[in-house]
């Protein structure tokens, strides 16, 4: 399945993470020359840059690119802004330049895709997508921002039978030919203006992989796909958590009616088949099985793979129950914007566990959601006192400083039954470096605190 070249093509690739690094092999496995740089001058392991240089793979570390007549192809991981003035004049130039989800595409185009996109519910949607086809007996991995990068799923020597990927705006900006069988759009808000400039560009960007697929699954629920979906793609299929009725003047295919997700009509699942808490979850749940449906999965499979979906770690992940009252680990929750998502997404009363290394942002919303759902905040990590601050301002006194998250732990077995809250929530809204590695380290940690506490 490879591509034909000769050894005199020379490859740049630009970054020295999990993407680049597949990309980097994938090109070498073809027999390329591939110069692999990044401008961070240590490498995240010495051992991997050693490996890298004995399969024949020039590690350039502290390299800023700058391209010249050597190179045929420049290939970018996701992180590297398509616009920057290396990659202009490299095009200028006349180099061919793509994204390392276009190269794996160039692999794999003989297995279909199907492609998720959206500002939000990428994730779940992907990992759920996956976990039906799986359930159908498929080969059916995860990859993009979960699971494999799209060129390790290349390097595997298993041929998928499809391929379920996740596609974030800058990742299809960098791919010009990637083709869905199947594509699906979650969500559209503002998001990463920083880098596409304006909300008209970054919707340019989403629905370019649309057009090129062969069929289109929409959320209906979405207000700005509702409005500007339809005349966009004409022939897409909509999904809707109202029922039939809200989305019957477009094509409706999946749908939530009396408790059940509907499909061209027929009940396939129950909703609460699915074990993630929350309305963006269901709406999650329809792409999934519309994009099941379209891929010709039998409904007995599609509803084994909700029932055994185990959920996305670390993402409204229930956890346990204790004494009646669920355990939920939203550790991803590093922001305010998901922090409110999170509380919005459970049962009140809620106990929440709050805090840690704290980011800029408008944290209005999720102080809203905090007066309306949470019976009390534990607050834990180097954001504790300012939080403190913000809930007296906003005259919110059910609060506890704490340090660290065996406090609060403990403190939520006291106050939770004597509350009467329904849910424990760890949704931070704060980044995890002032006292683990990073979130999943953090939520791995709540997880082992809750489990050992259930078992009590």
């Amino acid at each position: 399945m490879g591509a034909n070249t000769c050894m005199l093509n020379n490859a740049h690739v630009i970054g020295l993470g999990s993407s680049g690094i597949a990309a980097a092999r994938l090109l070498r496995q073809d027999g390329w020359r591939v110069v692999l740089s990044d401008r961070n001058p240590q490498p995240p392991r010495q051992d991997q840059v050693d490996a890298l240089t004995n399969e024949g793979i020039q590690v350039k570390l502290g390299h800023s690119f700058d391209p010249n007549g050597s190179d045929n192809l420049v290939v970018v991981s996701p992180g590297v802004p398509w616009d920057i003035p290396a990659l202009v004049a490299a095009r200028e130039l006349g180099l061919e330049v793509i994204g390392e989800a276009e190269l794996a595409w160039r692999h794999l185009k003989d297995r279909p895709w199907v492609g998720i996109t959206g500002t939000n519910g990428k994730t779940t949607t992907t990992a759920l997508t996956a976990a039906i086809f799986q359930a159908a007996g498929l080969e059916a991995p995860a990859c993009g921002n979960i699971g494999y990068a799209f060129c390790e799923l290349a390097l595997q020597s298993t041929v998928p039978d499809w391929v379920i990927a996740e596609l974030s705006s800058y990742q299809i900006e960098a791919t010009s030919t990637l083709t869905p069988e199947i594509a699906l759009w979650t969500t559209f808000t503002p998001d990463h203006l920083a880098r596409h400039k304006t909300l008209a560009n970054y919707f340019a960007i989403k629905a370019s992989l649309l057009d090129r697929a062969d069929q289109v699954v929409l959320n209906g629920d979405d207000p700005y796909l509702r409005a500007h979906g339809s005349d966009l793609f004409p022939e897409a299929h909509w999904t809707s958590v109202k029922g039939r009725e809200a989305i019957a003047h477009l094509q409706p295919l999946a749908y939530i009616e009396q408790g059940w997700v509907r499909v061209a009509g027929q009940p396939v699942v129950p909703v609460d088949a699915l074990g993630m808490v929350g309305d963006h979850n269901q709406q999650n749940l329809l792409l999934a099985v519309a994009a099941a449906h379209l891929a010709g999965i039998e409904g007995g499979a599609i509803a084994q793979g909700v029932a055994n979906f185990p959920g996305v770690p670390h993402r409204l992940e229930k956890i346990c129950t204790w004494q009646g009252i669920d355990f939920i680990n939203d550790s991803k929750a590093t922001n305010y914007d998901a922090a409110e998502v999170g509380l919005q997404a459970v049962a009140a009363p809620a106990l929440l566990i709050a805090g840690g290394a704290p980011k800029e942002g408008d944290d209005t919303a999720w102080l809203q959601a905090i007066q309306t759902k949470a019976v009390h905040v534990l607050l834990i990590g180097d954001a504790a006192a300012a939080f403190a601050e913000r809930l007296k301002a906003v005259g919110y006194s059910a609060y506890t400083c704490l340090e660290t998250m065996d406090q609060a732990i403990e403190r939520s077995r006291e106050l939770a039954p004597e509350l009467g809250a329904k849910v424990v929530l760890l949704s931070p809204a704060c980044a995890s470096f002032d006292q683990y590695p990073n979130f999943e380290v953090r939520g791995d940690h709540f997880r082992q605190l809750c489990q050992a506490q259930s078992e009590h």
